[in-house]
């Protein structure tokens, strides 16, 4: 399993939030929050390439 570094501020206040919100562990927090995160980018990158295709056909401006 890859390790990253963070913040002892961020690890802190990631360990509080997962506690309060039940994971079992502050890798499962971290690990659900960079899915959600990296999800949303996917999904914000796709949206603008179909508005980039509908642009070019001219149905949007």
């Amino acid at each position: 399993m890859a390790k990253a570094t963070i913040p002892n501020e961020l690890h802190e206040r990631a360990r509080k939030v997962a506690e309060e919100e039940g994971y079992s562990s502050i890798d499962e927090f971290i690990a659900h929050a960079m899915e959600d995160a990296l999800k949303r980018k996917e999904t914000d990158r796709a949206e603008q390439q179909v508005a980039d295709q509908l642009r070019g056909l001219g149905y949007i401006e």
